[in-house]
């Protein structure tokens, strides 16, 4: 009986010492998921085996090199379709949600929504339209840019029921940054209570051409120093509210004597007199990690003789992203002027711009330019002309900088008009 016992004893006992040893062996193994109730410590989708094990046998979790990239998840879900949505930024017709709108939306996807003067007639008509919008694209994932063109001056989209915000070459002109620090809050937050999440300002042309039929007033100054100074504060308050700031025009508009909504700008100038004058707002931009750039449309000689400024690979991807380094987010000016148009097809043009370095076209004006535009960006990611890499880098950054404003579809409560010009009327007695 006793040989009996130990037989059935060593046949019972011997696995389990077995088996107990296999896992201590592989504690830390890639191979073994947590037990229920535990967590991986390594939010990537392998854990690597510790070195830092104690000598008493116990362990210290390892610290993970990296954390998943939560935009690129977000990438690797979607749509073709989807990704070239977000390269488009359109207008609209009209003071409220129509067909077209819920088609661009709904159909194909689009980034977001730029608003003129003629789609608004007061406060609470622009509060519902954007509202609308949003309402619409609750069945996309991403939220909408809702954007404008509202730097003071004449270039003020909003309605006169807000108090009047001076042009920048008015704020510059009382030579103090804490007070187009302000003016450029108080721009961010009438924005921000109506809706918006991006601003098509401030503007870092330098006023250095009297003929200029353009930029004027609409500069901070006629120097770099100037330009470079109050611009990036105005930029710093409208950003500090909430709102992302896109400068203009790359790679500068001032010294120009044609009007680019109509015509093309011919601009003679050498990288290097470009680089000691024109460029040193935007490198200083750059410097600070500005949100976005708009691209004007301007035939730089010296750099790229056969295409615009907007889209030519010479001044978006040498100039911009390898000279200058800049990796954020790049917009064309609206495709729909006579700039670009009187010599290029839209759609042609805006898959140009997007293989030149841009992330987003900015189509404005007529539902035949918008649905065109889009249309042949499908065409040329689909046919290859347009690689996904390429397209997958504009929506990297598109949706990088979305993130970082936290944009969201929730409709905007009801705006206090009266405390919104508080705030401004406060800004402009601050004025020295």
């Amino acid at each position: 009986m006793r040989k009996t016992a130990y037989k059935w004893f060593v046949l019972v006992l011997l696995p389990a010492l077995l088996l107990a040893g296999c896992g201590s062996s592989t504690q830390g193994s890639n191979n073994i998921d947590p037990s229920p109730g535990q967590t991986d410590p390594s939010p990537t989708s392998h854990t690597e085996i510790p070195s830092n094990v104690p000598s008493d046998g116990s362990e210290t979790p390892p610290t993970p090199d990296s954390q998943p990239d939560v935009i690129q998840e977000q990438i690797n879900q979607m749509s073709i379709d989807e990704k070239i949505g977000q390269l488009v930024i359109v207008g609209l017709d009209g003071t409220e949600m129509n067909g077209f709108a819920k088609k661009m939306i709904q159909d194909y996807k689009v980034g977001g929504f730029i608003l003129f003067k003629n789609n608004i007639n007061s406060a609470q008509q622009t509060l519902a339209l954007l509202n609308q919008l949003k309402q619409a694209n609750e069945s996309n994932d991403i939220p909408l840019w809702l954007s404008v063109d509202q730097e003071g001056g004449r270039v003020s989209r909003l309605s006169s029921e807000f108090v009047k915000i001076p042009a920048a070459g008015q704020v510059a002109g009382a030579n103090s940054l804490s007070y187009t620090n302000g003016i450029g809050k108080a721009l961010g937050t009438e924005l921000k209570a109506l809706g918006f999440n991006l601003d098509f300002a401030p503007v870092l042309d330098i006023n250095s051409n009297p003929k200029n039929p353009v930029i004027g007033d609409r500069s901070y100054g006629s120097t770099p120093d100037k330009v470079t100074a109050h611009g990036l504060e105005a930029l710093n308050g409208i950003t500090s509210e909430g709102v992302a700031a896109v400068v203009k025009h790359f790679p500068g508009h001032g010294d120009t004597s044609v009007d680019s909504h109509y015509d093309l700008p011919l601009v003679h100038k050498t990288l290097e007199e470009l680089d000691k004058f024109e460029l040193i707002p935007f490198k200083e931009a750059i410097e600070q990690d500005v949100d976005a750039i708009m691209v004007a449309h301007l035939l730089m000689m010296d750099l790229d003789a056969d295409h615009p400024a907007s889209i030519s690979d010479a001044v978006i991807n040498g100039l911009l992203r390898e000279k200058l380094g800049y990796e954020g987010v790049v917009i064309t000016d609206d495709m729909t002027m006579g700039g670009l148009l009187n010599g290029n097809k839209i759609g042609d043009a805006s898959v140009t711009a997007i293989n030149a370095g841009a992330d987003i076209v900015l189509v404005s004006h007529e539902e035949k330019l918008r649905s065109e535009a889009l249309d042949t960006l499908r065409q040329a990611v689909h046919s290859g002309e347009i690689s996904e890499k390429r397209l997958n880098e504009s929506v990297y950054r598109v949706l990088s900088l979305k993130k970082k404003y936290k944009l969201s579809d929730n409709s905007t409560p009801q705006i206090d008009v009266p405390a919104v010009n508080e705030v401004i009327n406060n800004a402009l007695q601050a004025r020295p």
